[in-house]
């Protein structure tokens, strides 16, 4: 895998964010129409579009590369953090800007019952978030949950104006806290798949992981976070 620290690394495809795809480049490309735009503005149409148009489900595949390919999450729309932070960097890429992933633990303090039950905890271990370099700067953008998701959740969909770092907002409209980050874990050129699995092993357990990748392949969508039960 090429080092994060290269800039020009961070413009380079990887084999699951796989930036030199056409149908990337062409989401790219219709993403930003024929309008001039600065780096900034780039950065931010592409953000907004991740964000709102691939619809966050955590229930999806995740033990092999193919389930986080930044051109299969652009034909299935639909995608958990990991997969949707690299097709931020995928399509960031594509348009010259560089990218790279990276991760972090999460504690979530407002999630669902159904989500709490399958995960055992409140921790999201290796959350993804992405790290695009704006006129000369690293700035971190999460685009893992869509607007609609926001919304049932009581949280202002989170921003990004390609200045500031965007993670996650601390509290919810009610002013409840939501999420804090617990621990960062590193950026990386391209998703380290048998890494995460083996940290997800470590920190979950290796028979609930496994019992995740049974039910996640044999689900073909029924599980619907939308329709679950918020706590």
């Amino acid at each position: 895998m090429l080092s994060p620290d290269n800039i020009d690394n961070c413009l380079k495809p990887g084999v699951v964010i796989n930036s030199d795809h056409p149908d990337v480049i062409r989401y790219a490309s219709e993403t930003l129409g024929n309008t001039i735009l600065t780096e900034r503005e780039k950065a931010v149409k592409l953000y907004l579009r991740v964000r709102d148009e691939i619809r966050y489900n955590p229930y999806l595949p995740f033990s092999k590369p193919e389930h986080y390919l930044s051109s299969n999450v652009i034909r299935s729309k639909t995608g958990f953090c990991i997969p949707k932070a690299g097709l931020l960097c995928a399509v960031a890429r594509a348009t010259g800007i560089p990218a790279r992933i990276g991760f972090a633990s999460v504690r979530n303090h407002l999630s669902t019952r159904q989500l709490v039950a399958y995960l055992g905890t409140d921790l999201i271990v290796y959350h993804g978030f992405t790290e695009l370099r704006i006129e000369g700067k690293w700035i971190k953008a999460t685009p893992a949950f869509n607007a609609e998701l926001c919304v049932l959740h009581k949280v202002p969909p989170l921003e990004f104006d390609g200045i500031n770092d965007s993670i996650f907002h601390e509290f919810n409209s009610d002013k409840k806290k939501y999420m804090e980050y617990t621990a960062f874990h590193g950026v990386y050129h391209d998703v380290p798949v048998d890494m995460i699995l083996m940290e997800w092993k470590k920190a979950y357990g290796e028979d609930r992981v496994e019992k995740w990748i049974r039910m996640t392949e044999s689900n073909n969508g029924e599980l619907d976070f939308m329709k679950e039960d918020i706590i």
